[in-house]
């Protein structure tokens, strides 16, 4: 475990060793805990009031960072990445419209509630049950003000648990996932791990919170992982037969029957070449324009999405993963359209220092962009 990893286990067992009291600690985990949720309250209750006092809006992305990178199983770097794709976001390297059209500076198509204290927590010693319990909150808090739709900015893969859990019981039911990786993070569990980044989606398919999985981009699997797809009814879309599926992945239609579509986008979905800032890099992967068309293309009725393991860590070129992540989050960021509805989705790119977190901001553009086109999703195109 990194250094990041051991921070929050260490002081707890330091206050052990001291023989604090059990109920004085909890006290104070409690007060941290619920600092964090009341700062995530009121900035989503006043942007939530600013955009319905603009008017016009049938959904809006809003930002959520969630930095958590300790549940990675290689390296923790996606834990900084938030902040990196914010900036990618807003560089002036390249303007805020999409290619859609929608401008990112309306805070009727994008909007930012802020980051939850992760570190913080974990510092105070809460362990992942009750961490996994805060993000969910977080997340029920920001959709709690309609038209705010959440875009969680992470961190690693763990956190598509309790965004998806969250999301499914605010809405009333399960949800279909597009999920575009490199990797099923179908593990029961990885290391020992039940909340690992290689297992989210064994702990959303147990619980009932989707109906339909869809994985792509697919090509780093075990056995395991393709037996457990077998076993939730998984439909997995391999980077060997993408030539052969590209026509059906960009005119998929998901959601019909259910509360809505959710998009789970890992950077690592992207071949290296576009986004080398991942922990885990596995060479034959999408290309940005792959990702984007069928991010575009998508109907359905988008109520969240993620973007998740970027790790500016690793990004070789200054800000080139970032600008990555920071254009798919135009690419089709929830960004609803102001007057028409709209679907929207954002992928994060991976941060790197300069160029990198250009390249990261095109591909927030493009996520933006993407958020243009699902929020085209969030509500059903007329007819």
């Amino acid at each position: 475990m990194s250094t990041i990893g051991q921070r929050g286990i260490q002081y707890l067992r330091k206050l052990n060793a001291a023989n604090v009291p059990a109920a004085l600690l909890e006290k104070g985990q409690d007060r941290v805990i619920n600092a964090s949720l009341a700062l995530i309250r009121e900035s989503a209750k006043l942007k939530g009031e600013l955009v319905r006092a603009l008017g016009g809006a049938v959904a809006s992305s809003a930002l959520l960072g969630v930095p958590l990178g300790h549940n990675s199983s290689f390296l923790q770097g996606p834990a900084f990445a938030p902040p990196r794709i914010r900036e990618a976001i807003w560089c002036g390297s390249t303007n805020s419209t999409t290619e859609e059209g929608k401008e990112l500076s309306d805070p009727r198509i994008l909007t930012d509630i802020g980051d939850v204290s992760i570190q913080e927590i974990r510092d105070c010693g809460v362990d992942d049950d009750r961490l996994m319990n805060v993000i969910s909150e977080s997340v029920k808090l920001v959709m709690d003000e309609d038209p705010l739709r959440p875009l969680v900015l992470g961190g690693d893969h763990s956190i598509s648990l309790p965004v998806v859990r969250t999301v499914s019981e605010k809405l009333g039911g399960p949800v279909d996932i597009l999920h575009l990786d490199g990797h099923p993070n179908l593990y029961h569990e990885f290391e020992g791990n039940k909340y690992s980044h290689a297992s989210p989606f064994a702990r959303i398919m147990e619980g009932g919170y989707a109906r339909r999985l869809l994985q792509v981009g697919i090509r780093s699997i075990t056995t395991e992982g393709r037996e457990q797809a077998k076993r939730f009814g998984v439909e997995q879309f391999e980077m060997r037969a993408f030539s052969r599926d590209r026509h059906l992945l960009q005119n998929l239609k998901l959601g019909e029957g259910v509360k809505g579509v959710y998009i789970s986008i890992d950077v690592d979905c992207l071949d290296p070449a576009f986004a080398p800032g991942v922990s885990h890099i596995e060479p034959g992967g999408l290309s940005f324009r792959d990702v984007l068309d069928i991010l575009q293309s998508l109907h359905g009725n988008v109520v969240a999405a993620d973007v998740v393991e970027f790790n500016p860590q690793r990004d070789t070129v200054d800000g080139m993963t970032a600008m990555v992540a920071a254009k798919l989050k135009e690419a089709k960021h929830f960004l609803v359209s102001p007057l028409l509805p709209c679907c929207c989705l954002t992928l994060a790119r991976y941060p790197t220092r300069l160029k990198g977190s250009m390249l990261a901001k095109k591909f927030y553009a493009s996520f933006a962009v993407f958020i243009g086109c699902v929020t085209l999703v969030f509500s059903p195109k007329e007819t």
